[in-house]
């Protein structure tokens, strides 16, 4: 299959700044979608940016049904905290990615009984960090990664 040219921008004046900032794109969103998961993590281990902390997660995953509580918070947490880290920097980033994707599956399990939109506890949320994960997942850490600084992706 041939490639398909480049569709032509609405604005053509702007043709210059879409191809300069492009190679950075792919990047950002690791960046981004890998920090936004790291506090998220920080709340469940030490209660940080309004987290109920460790012991009170276990108590949520206890009543959830997640057992051993203390084992899947643990697991949930460093997910996010450290497969957070690893996606933003891109270091080992398919396996960080290929974590994040099983817990967002599952998070979409758990959230869809609460319907689609977050401000009801809803799983769009979690839909959009797997998708997001799923991309780095099949694509790999990709430009301006560890992964690429080392010549290696798993």
């Amino acid at each position: 299959m041939s490639e398909m040219a480049a569709p032509r921008p609405l604005v053509p004046a702007f043709a210059g700044i879409y191809s300069a900032l492009d190679p950075l794109s792919l990047p950002l969103l690791r960046f981004t979608m890998g920090v936004i998961l790291m506090p998220h993590g920080c709340q469940k281990l030490f209660g940080w940016f309004g987290g109920a902390g460790f012991e009170k997660f276990i108590g949520f995953f206890d009543k959830m049904g997640w057992h051993p509580a203390a084992f899947w918070v643990a697991l949930v947490a460093l997910t996010e905290l450290v497969g957070g880290f690893l996606l933003a920097i891109g270091f080992l980033t398919r396996f960080a990615a290929a974590a994040i994707v099983i817990f967002m599956i599952n998070a979409v399990w758990a959230t869809s009984a609460k319907g689609f939109f977050w401000s009801q506890g809803g799983c769009e949320y979690s839909i959009v960090i797997g998708v997001v994960a799923l991309v780095f997942l099949i694509r790999g850490g990709g430009r301006f990664s560890v992964d690429q600084a080392l010549g290696s992706e798993l």
